[in-house]
């Protein structure tokens, strides 16, 4: 208890690497401070060895997935225990599928690039219904009579395969840009094959002109982006990093047509703590990718508002009364009564932002 109020028990459930990474300790060392919770870490015995009860009771759980977590277990325990989720757990289940998630962006009306998918049968190595076909041309692909001129992108169906091609015409050389996960100081490679796969489920979608950026957005709730622009790996494969071996990243000021986008995929995908890939062409904006559970890199504006965040989301879940004394500990100029923060918490109207100060100052004669 912290004075007259119980301490409520966080659980932080994902692979030992993910929850003891430099963020991850950042944000929950700012939790801890706040003595309103108590954080226990699963580790990878408990999510392995241990069953879903054994493992440790928690008022309110953040779970995700990564490589090798044992997601259905996670789901089990949830559905049992039921602690207060940051995450939706289910919805983690689509995210691992890009077909999926295309269907349910498109669905929310959430802007994608043109697309179409070809799923295979991958002992026959044919398509899973007789009516998808493929037709591969010098510099076109004709799947299912959607026609995809080069350049395109050719991206796995399954999200946990992060090998994406991007294939050339033959007036600019032909070949592909081969993307992959970051390998020490390169994150594509050109290759001279103009071909593509032969095996396996893709999505093939339009390649977008972004003028070698891609931005990177970052939601905590419903109300708050973070974004970040960085080298695209299509231009030259190699990662450009400052003097402490980051990789150079550079903030972002979203419009309100892309806040309005974070708070969809927010909202569609059940994930409070979200990451997401924008492609900014032609004057418009496209998503071409959502991550799920990510956190900014090396911000630490970002970690006290996520910290904070977090804290008043939780807190409005297990005890509202306590939102008041959160905020009167950051904010202790501003008098706020329970009355007012129940007023407020009911409320319905979206938070005004400070957007910009403009100063016109001039000169004298």
């Amino acid at each position: 208890f912290v004075g007259s109020f119980k301490r409520f028990r966080i659980g932080i459930c994902g692979m030992e690497h993910k929850t003891s990474s430099g963020p991850m300790k950042q944000i929950l060392s700012r939790l801890d401070a706040q003595n309103f919770f108590e954080i226990v870490v699963f580790t990878n015995r408990m999510l392995f060895d241990l069953g879903i009860d054994e493992w440790p009771r928690v008022h309110c759980l953040i779970a995700f997935y990564s490589s090798g977590f044992p997601l259905e277990k996670a789901i089990a325990f949830s559905k049992k225990y039921k602690p207060f989720l940051i995450n939706d757990l289910e919805m983690q289940r689509i995210i691992r599928d890009r077909e999926a998630v295309y269907k349910l962006l498109e669905k929310e009306n959430v802007p994608v690039p043109r697309h179409v998918i070809l799923k295979r049968n991958e002992d026959l190595n044919q398509s899973l219904e007789v009516f998808q076909t493929i037709e591969e041309h010098e510099d076109y692909l004709n799947v299912n009579e959607d026609v995809f001129t080069k350049p395109f992108v050719e991206k796995p169906v399954n999200a946990d395969d992060h090998n994406i091609y991007i294939y050339y015409p033959q007036a600019a050389g032909g070949g592909s840009q081969r993307l992959f996960r970051k390998v020490f100081e390169r994150s594509s490679i050109y290759s001279p094959i103009s071909r593509v796969r032969k095996f396996g489920s893709y999505i093939y979608e339009e390649f977008m002109p972004t003028d070698g950026q891609d931005v990177k957005v970052y939601t905590v709730g419903l109300d708050y982006a973070h974004a970040e622009a960085r080298k695209s790996p299509t231009l030259d494969g190699r990662v450009d990093r400052d003097k402490d071996g980051k990789e150079l990243r550079y903030p972002v000021i979203l419009s309100a047509r892309e806040k309005e986008i974070a708070r969809q995929v927010s909202v569609a995908f059940k994930q409070n703590i979200c990451g997401f890939d924008l492609l900014r062409a032609n004057g418009n904006v496209y998503v071409c990718d959502v991550n799920g559970f990510s956190f900014v890199k090396n911000s630490p504006k970002y970690y006290d508002d996520c910290a904070q965040i977090l804290s008043e989301m939780i807190l409005h879940e297990l005890s509202p009364e306590l939102v008041h004394i959160l905020r009167q500990r950051i904010f202790p100029t501003i008098p706020v009564t329970p009355e007012q923060v129940n007023n407020e918490i009911r409320a319905s109207t979206p938070r005004l932002e400070l957007r910009c100060v403009l100063s016109i100052v001039r000169h004298g004669d």
